[in-house]
């Protein structure tokens, strides 16, 4: 049986349960729809089950595809880490890395990073990818990366991940140089200024929530959901608004004196913040380069 399934069939079952569809699933893979439809087929006819059913509202996972489903995604990420991981027993080639970061970590750390990692003497490849804790995690499962450096997530989206806790990250408040709430920084009144909040993906949305309601001040009237720095900083710079966001996202913007931090007390929002890696990978030899950057670009910060 294991010798009949092949790569297509796998790629073909886990880009239809992501997509939704066949005929997403067939664009993303760029195949025809009867293609794909007879990958599936012959998939579930090697397994002897019903993996997926239809309907007009799209694919569903019956229970045999939700089981399969973790081991079909394994497969496909364990080929995908043995691919990338090939060149690294070439001397010659470098060290090559894809790194997942969280904006905090990618404005507060990886630029020192770099700098450190850019003296392997073989030489190096990193590709850096942003995103939010939801979307990294999941790429990282997926063997799209190797690491992700940035704040530790709820415990349903660290099933199957490891992590090395290096730093804490805070809440930060900032305004435009000017803003009225710095000369009266009043916790009671953040509600009424529009808002840069941080989306519900991110790490730091609860943490923030459970602040606020503790100060007893009602979440903001007018605000813009995002993780987007260039967002935040545009639109905080722009005038009234403030920006709530990790301390990280924002402190090289307040060292110049772009923004201002509102002089709140915000230590009970601290949460743990570092490097994750797919469970027992931390120590793989993209790993064993990056913890000894990220500690270096922390000791000098």
């Amino acid at each position: 049986m294991k010798a009949r399934i092949k790569l297509r069939h796998l790629q073909a079952f886990t880009t239809i349960t992501r997509a939704g569809s066949f005929r997403a699933a067939a664009e993303q893979l760029l195949l025809t729809q009867p293609a794909i439809s007879r990958s599936m087929a012959e998939l579930e006819e090697i397994l002897g089950a019903r993996l997926l059913s239809r309907d007009r509202g799209g694919v569903a996972l019956t229970p045999v595809g939700a089981f399969f489903l973790s081991f079909a995604e394994a497969s496909l990420a364990a080929l995908e880490r043995g691919i990338s991981g090939v060149g690294e027993f070439a001397p010659e080639a470098g060290l090559s890395m894809r790194i997942g970061m969280q904006p905090a970590a990618a404005a507060r750390l990886m630029p020192a990073v770099t700098r450190a990692l850019e003296q392997e003497p073989a030489g190096l490849g990193v590709t850096l990818q942003e995103g939010s804790h939801a979307d990294l995690a999941q790429r990282l499962r997926d063997g799209q990366l190797d690491l992700v450096v940035g704040m530790q997530g709820p415990p349903e989206t660290m099933a199957d991940l490891s992590f090395v806790q290096l730093y804490t990250e805070r809440l930060a408040i900032v305004a435009a140089p000017g803003h009225p709430a710095l000369e009266r920084p009043d916790l009671q009144a953040l509600a009424d200024w529009p808002a840069v909040y941080p989306p519900p993906e991110d790490p730091v949305r609860p943490v923030l929530r459970r602040f606020l309601v503790g100060h007893g001040v009602p979440l903001p009237r007018i605000r813009v959901e995002t993780g987007s720095f260039a967002f935040g900083l545009s639109r905080t710079l722009g005038g009234d608004a403030l920006w709530f966001a990790p301390e990280g996202m924002v402190q090289e913007a307040v060292a110049r004196g772009l923004l201002a931090r509102l002089p709140l007390n915000t230590e009970a929002t601290a949460m743990p913040a570092g490097l994750i890696a797919r469970a027992g990978e931390d120590q793989t030899p993209a790993g064993r380069r990056l913890l000894p950057a990220l500690r270096g670009a922390l000791a000098a910060a």
